[in-house]
């Protein structure tokens, strides 16, 4: 099968395509005929070698795809072949198919697309677990979402507001501002025209924020632990910025306030019934029409390079996709 495989760490032009053998299905594993694979932050980090988790040589990367069950391992129920599946895998989803565990394996209702599917397990995941089961969001509060047009910040937006917060966005251009607003938020500060912390307080009459969902690190963590609400909730998801913040301690026993580590993939497997649960609710409310993914870009196979370089240079609105086959 055709795959686009990293064979040395580097950028993603290091990417090549070759062919290889299709992957052995083993026990509690799902076989997916891959139709299209959501790009994530993480991948870059995955081929330039400073992800936690580090695959042996070489290695497709995608950390999620959508596609066709085709063959089912042993002791796997609930899942048969021609399936119209989405799932989570670490990686492997840059190629015609891919294993997965079965727990990691979602059947999709059938007015969802392929593209939109694929963009969902990573981020959708992430950002249930995190403002349901680690911030306990509560309807009327106040919910600072940064990096908010990237695609766990817009997810961020649009499930704040689906679970009754009102969402505060922030953007690097006025040119994202528009689709952060669509998603849910009532306000989007422009971090490069105005203080996140002044603005924040600003529109909280001095109060701050009381979850702050932060992808980004760096200047926006700083700028989160002095606008941060009494009682309120940091979400540390990830570090797009490329500075790992360091933190004060004294501003946390000051602010009453608590800094959360969200780290969905070792949930999943840790309580793969919550996560389930979790995925359960969210595409009721897919078919419902309360959250739709927003798939900004879409690539074939074989410019998967070029759909990872747009995560990097910024240019993408919620989630970047690569198709595989139709």
């Amino acid at each position: 099968m055709k795959a686009l495989l990293c064979k040395e760490f580097g950028d993603p032009d290091i990417l090549v395509m070759d062919e290889i053998e299709a992957p052995k299905v083993g026990k509690g594993q799902v076989r997916i005929r891959i139709h299209a694979v959501g790009c994530n932050f993480p991948d870059t980090l995955m081929i330039a070698g400073t992800y936690q988790f580090k695959p042996s040589f070489p290695f497709a990367p995608g950390m999620e795809s959508s596609g066709v069950v085709a063959e089912v391992g042993d002791g796997v129920s609930g899942l048969k072949v021609g399936d119209r599946v989405m799932a989570s895998h670490g990686v492997g989803g840059f190629a015609e198919e891919v294993v997965a565990p079965a727990t990691n394996v979602y059947k999709i209702p059938d007015s969802m697309p392929f593209d939109q599917a694929a963009a969902f397990p990573v981020t959708y995941g992430t950002t249930y677990h995190a403002l349901v089961d680690r911030a306990n969001l509560q309807p009327g509060e106040v919910l600072l979402v940064h990096g908010a047009a990237g695609g766990v910040g817009l997810n961020a937006v649009e499930l704040g507001r689906n679970l009754g917060a009102r969402v505060i966005g922030t953007v690097g251009s006025d040119a994202k501002a528009d689709i952060v607003r669509e998603y849910g938020a009532e306000h989007v500060i422009n971090y490069s025209k105005e203080s996140i912390k002044d603005r924040v307080k600003e529109l909280t009459d001095g109060k701050g924020a009381d979850v702050i969902y932060d992808p980004v690190g760096g200047d926006a963590f700083d700028q989160s632990m002095r606008c941060i609400n009494w009682n309120g909730r940091l979400l540390v998801i990830g570090f797009a910025s490329g500075r790992i913040p360091e933190l004060r301690t004294n501003l946390v026993l000051l602010k009453g306030c608590q800094v959360v580590g969200v780290f969905w993939g070792a949930f999943a497997s840790r309580d793969p019934a919550a996560n389930r649960a979790n995925f359960e609710a969210m595409l009721k409310w897919y078919e419902d029409g309360k959250i739709k993914p927003h798939v900004s870009m879409h690539f074939p196979l074989e410019k998967g390079a070029d759909a990872l370089k747009s995560l990097l240079n910024r240019k993408a609105t919620g989630k970047v996709v690569v198709t595989v086959r139709d």
